[in-house]
């Protein structure tokens, strides 16, 4: 039972991802000034957020071993 925080972080972790893409790529489609103040904040949010599901998604399969 002491995986099952980490595959529910893993998921929200997943779920971050992929609404911060989704709006990164949003807006870089529409582009205009929303683009030019936040694209490479929300990319860089993004990359943060990977990594950080990564190391959740590791250690959930670490601990199932």
């Amino acid at each position: 039972m002491q995986d099952k925080p980490l595959f529910i972080l893993a998921a929200l972790g997943f779920l971050a991802v992929t609404v911060i893409l989704a709006t990164g790529i949003g807006g870089f489609a529409r582009g205009g000034d929303f683009n030019r103040r936040n694209g490479n904040r929300l990319m860089r949010w993004r990359i943060i957020a990977q990594a950080v599901t990564i190391a959740f998604v590791l250690a959930y399969v670490a601990l199932m071993h």
